[in-house]
C-alpha cells in the first residue's frame, strides 16, 4: 500500500508540473512520450528506494542499525555474520544511505541489543577444566573486544559422559570426577552413560562498569547430596556461581566484586580435556567474598576477602570455635604476570597466599567440620605457550600440619604416623597437532599428585594420570577421550579412619583404577 501511495503520488506531482504543456498539438507527441519516460525512471528510483528500505527493516519497524552495522565490522564469537549484508551506499540514494549511517553510528547502544549469545564467552566462563579463578578477568576482556555488547548475553554448556572403570579393590574407585562412594559404584567393574553437568548462565552488562552474572550447575556426578545418581537429592539445580562486578578495563585497571566467586588461590588449570588435576580437586576454593583486582601489561594483582567458616570449596577459617560463616575473616592473595616468550608464545609465573585452607580439622575428617585453628596455604605456579606446545605446573601446600591426618589415639595402630603438611603438585603438556582440519587435534598428559599423610600411610598419597585427546568439531563443541589411572585411595571424609570399627581407615595405599572415558561438552 505504501509503495502504490509513494508512486501514485510521485506521477500526480509530475502531470501537474507537466500539465500547461501537455495540450499542445504541435509539441503533444514529444511532451508526452518525456513525461511516460520521467515517470519510468521516478518509479525505477522508487522501487529500488523501497527495496533498499524493506532490506534494513525500515518498513517492518526493526531499527536500521541493527541490520546495517557500521561498515568494516567483522564481529565476534557468537556475533558471526555481522556486517555481510551491508548494503553498499552506491545501491540506494545518497540521501537514505546518510539517514542510515546516522541510526546506525547514533543509535547502536548496547540498550538497542538486549539479548545475544557469544559462543566463545560462554565457553571459556562455563570451561570447569581452564581458567577456573579467572572468571572476573574473562569477562572484563570480553568487554573490551566487544562479545558482551548485549544487555543480557545467555550462555548454556553440557558435558555427557561416557566411561569404563575398573579397580583392583572392590568398590574403591580413584577418579575424582565423579564422588567415590559405595552408593553409586559397587564391585570392581563399573561403567556409566550419563549427563557429567548442565548449566545456565546470564551475564548482565547493566551500565558501562557495572556487570552482573549467574550461573545455574545440574552436577549430579559431583553433588554432595545423598542417594545414588538417581536420587532427587543429587539431581538439584543451584546457583553455582553469582556477583556484582563494577570495571571496565577501558576505564581503569581495577575491577571489584562482591559474590559467591572461585577463590583467587593458586592456578588450578588442566592441560587434560576433561579430567580435574588434583590440584583443583585438593585447594580450588569457591566461596562467598569481596574481590578487588588490578590488571595492566600482564601483571594480575587480586586480594579477596572471604567469608569465614567452612565454605562451598576449600576454604575454612573457625568463628568463634565453630564452621557458621558469620565473620568475614579470611582472605587469599594472587600475584601473576604473562610475559611474551618469542613471536608466538608467553609465559605466565604467579604465586598465592591463602589464610584458611580446608586442611585444619581434626580427626576424624568429615567435610565442613569446624576447626579448632586455621591452617594457611601457599602455592606457586607457571604456564608456558610456545607455538603449538603448553606446559604447566603447579605446586601447592598448607604452611602446618594438618591436625586429622593423624591418629590421636595411642592404642591405635595407625598412631604411628604423625601428622604432615598438605601437599599437591601436578605438571603437563599439551600439544595442538594440525591434522589439515578446520581444528587442531589436541594431544595431552598430565601427572598430579595430593599428598595428605606421612610416608607410608595408607592415606599417604593418591596420584593421577591423564592422556587425553580432544577436538572441537565446531566452535564451542569439544570432544574428547582420556584413559585415566590412579594410584591410591584417599577419600577426604575419614582419611585417617573414624567411621570403621577397631579404628581402622579405609584409605588404601595399593588401590588402583583405570578409565576409559568419552564426552562432549557443548556450549552456546
Amino acid at each position: 500500500m505504501k509503495r502504490k501511495f509513494l508512486t501514485l503520488g510521485v506521477s500526480a506531482l509530475t502531470l501537474a508540473a507537466a500539465g500547461p504543456v501537455a495540450f499542445a498539438d504541435d509539441e503533444a507527441d514529444a511532451r508526452i512520450e518525456a513525461l511516460e519516460s520521467r515517470i519510468e525512471q521516478l518509479e525505477e528510483t522508487n522501487r529500488r528506494l523501497l527495496a533498499y528500505l524493506e532490506s534494513q527493516g525500515a518498513l517492518s519497524g526493526a531499527p536500521a542499525a541493527h541490520q546495517a552495522p557500521h561498515a568494516g565490522h567483522t564481529g565476534h564469537a557468537g556475533h558471526a555474520g555481522h556486517g555481510a549484508d551491508t548494503v553498499p551506499a552506491s545501491d540506494a540514494p545518497a540521501q537514505v544511505a546518510h539517514a542510515d549511517h546516522h541510526v546506525a553510528h547514533h543509535g547502536d547502544s548496547m540498550n538497542d541489543r538486549f539479548v545475544g549469545l557469544s559462543t566463545d564467552y560462554s565457553f571459556a566462563m562455563l570451561d570447569h577444566a581452564e581458567g577456573i579463578n579467572q572468571r572476573q578477568l574473562i569477562q572484563l576482556r570480553a568487554m573490551q573486544s566487544g562479545e558482551l555488547d548485549n544487555r543480557v548475553t545467555l550462555s548454556g554448556g553440557i558435558t555427557v559422559l561416557a566411561n569404563y572403570q575398573r579397580s583392583n579393590s572392590d568398590t574403591k574407585f580413584g577418579w575424582l570426577m565423579r564422588h567415590p562412594t559405595s552408593a553409586n559404584q559397587i564391585g570392581e567393574d563399573v561403567s556409566e552413560l550419563v549427563v557429567h553437568s548442565a548449566q545456565l548462565a546470564a551475564t548482565a552488562r547493566i551500565s558501562d562498569n557495572v556487570t552482573a552474572y549467574m550461573e545455574l550447575l545440574y552436577n549430579p556426578e559431583q553433588s554432595f547430596g545423598s542417594g545414588t545418581i538417581t536420587d532427587l537429592n543429587r539431581n538439584q539445580v543451584q546457583v553455582r556461581k553469582a556477583w556484582v562486578m563494577y570495571g571496565n578495563l577501558d576505564n581503569s585497571p581495577v575491577y571489584a566484586a562482591i559474590g559467591k566467586m572461585d577463590t583467587p588461590f593458586g592456578l588450578n588449570d588442566t592441560v587434560s580435556p576433561f579430567t580435574n588435576s588434583t590440584t583443583w580437586h585438593s585447594f580450588a576454593g569457591l566461596a562467598y567474598g569481596g574481590l578487588v583486582g588490578y590488571y595492566a601489561d600482564g601483571l594480575h594483582i587480586r586480594a579477596m576477602a572471604i567469608q569465614g567458616g567452612a565454605q562451598f570449596r576449600a576454604a575454612n577459617t573457625p568463628v568463634n570455635g565453630t564452621n557458621v560463616p558469620s565473620r568475614v575473616n579470611n582472605f587469599a592473595v594472587d600475584v601473576n604476570y604473562t610475559a611474551p616468550l618469542g613471536e608466538d608464545g608467553s609465559v605466565l609465573v604467579g604465586a598465592s597466599y591463602e589464610h584458611g585452607s580446608p586442611y585444619c580439622q581434626a580427626y576424624p575428617v568429615f567435610h565442613f567440620n569446624p576447626c579448632a585453628d586455621n591452617n594457611p596455604a601457599y602455592a606457586v605456579y607457571s604456564r608456558v605457550r610456545m607455538g603449538a606446545f603448553e606446559f604447566l605446573g603447579e605446586f601447592q601446600e598448607t604452611t602446618d600440619v594438618w591436625p586429622g591426618s593423624a591418629v590421636p589415639d595411642p592404642t591405635n595402630p595407625l598412631s604411628v604416623y604423625e601428622a604432615r603438611e598438605t601437599r599437591s603438585w601436578a605438571v603437563g603438556g599439551r600439544y595442538g597437532m594440525d591434522i589439515g582440519a578446520e581444528s587442531l587435534l589436541d594431544l595431552s598428559l598430565e601427572f598430579s599428585r595430593f599428598r595428605a599423610g606421612a610416608d607410608g600411610a595408607p592415606w599417604e598419597r593418591q596420584d593421577q594420570y591423564v592422556a587425553g585427546l580432544s577436538y572441537f568439531l565446531a566452535p564451542g563443541v569439544n570432544v574428547f577421550g582420556e584413559y585415566i589411572h590412579t594410584d591410591g585411595w584417599v577419600p577426604l571424609n575419614f582419611l585417617s579412619g573414624g567411621n570403621l570399627p577397631g579404628g581402622a581407615t579405609w584409605s588404601e595405599f595399593d588401590a588402583t583404577t583405570d578409565i576409559l572415558a568419552f564426552g562432549v561438552q557443548a556450549t552456546f
